[in-house]
This record gives C-alpha cells, sequence and structure tokens, in this order.
C-alpha cells in the first residue's frame, strides 16, 4: 500500500517584536487548523509544486510573496480514516506585507498566530511539533538579536 502523500508551507510573518504563523480552518469535518497543505496531483513530481499549488489555491499567496527556505522542511506521517498519510511541510516567509489571504471553499477562517496559540489551535501533535521545530530553526537562523530588540 502507498501512502498518500501531500505537501504545503508553514508560513510566517515577523511582526515585530513576534513571529506569526498562518493558520487555515478547514470548512469541513472538525474544523481543525492547519496551514495551506494538499495532496500531490498526477504528474506533479517535486513537492514544491504541490506545496506551492496548494497554497495559492488555498490561502491566495503566490510565490512572489514568499520566501521559502528550502533548507528547512520537514516530513510527518499521520493516519487519516485508517491509512497513512505522508506530509511534507517546507518553510516559508511571507515577504509581501501588502498581499492578503484569500480563502478557498476548503477553508473558513484564517488567523496569524504567535506560536504558542497557533500549537493551541493545531491541536495535532504531529503539527505542533513541526510548528515548534519551524520555530527554533527561525530562531537560531533567521532572527538576529536587533529584531528583538526593537
Amino acid at each position: 500500500m502507498v501512502n498518500k502523500v501531500a505537501a504545503g508551507f508553514v508560513i510566517f510573518r515577523r511582526f515585530t517584536p513576534t513571529i506569526e504563523y498562518l493558520l487555515l480552518q478547514a470548512s469541513y469535518g472538525i474544523h481543525h487548523w492547519t496551514p495551506p497543505k494538499g495532496h500531490v496531483d498526477p504528474g506533479e513530481t517535486e513537492l514544491m509544486t504541490t506545496a506551492l499549488r496548494e497554497t495559492e489555491e488555498e490561502s491566495g499567496l503566490l510565490k512572489s510573496d514568499l520566501k521559502i527556505y528550502m533548507e528547512c522542511k520537514r516530513e510527518t506521517t499521520y493516519m487519516v480514516k485508517g491509512k497513512p498519510k505522508d506530509v511534507h511541510y517546507f518553510l516559508a516567509e511571507l515577504i509581501n506585507s501588502k498581499a492578503e489571504v484569500k480563502l478557498s471553499d476548503e477553508h473558513q477562517d484564517y488567523k496569524w498566530l504567535p506560536l504558542n496559540e497557533a500549537c493551541t489551535l493545531a491541536s495535532f501533535k504531529e503539527m505542533q511539533d513541526t510548528l515548534k521545530e519551524f520555530d527554533n530553526y527561525i530562531k537560531a537562523n533567521l532572527i538576529s538579536l536587533v529584531d528583538y530588540l526593537i
């Protein structure tokens, strides 16, 4: 049996002095909160292609709105309806401050949240672990002490 595969971005923005993460609320099922992501379509050989397509479809954010950190990615596997699903997340920063989130029919709400609040809404442990891992990467590699002093 081949696992279902999905890809997406954990998108953050610098909202000095904090970092905020974009979460979308599903308009179906238990109305869970996750970053934009979706299944790999037939013919898509690169996970990045899927992540970009799904991000645009679900949030309206374009590749030109984002800075993608290719070196920061995480794969997680969890069960959906009794079957394993592999999700590949990449880290991206919103660099276009004028970009607006425009939800698809798949989602009913969105929020930009600091890590602790994002982890509370993203109630699945795998998602919480992904957010924390990316937050550690951001703080270790992308944020300088000057950012905290502003």
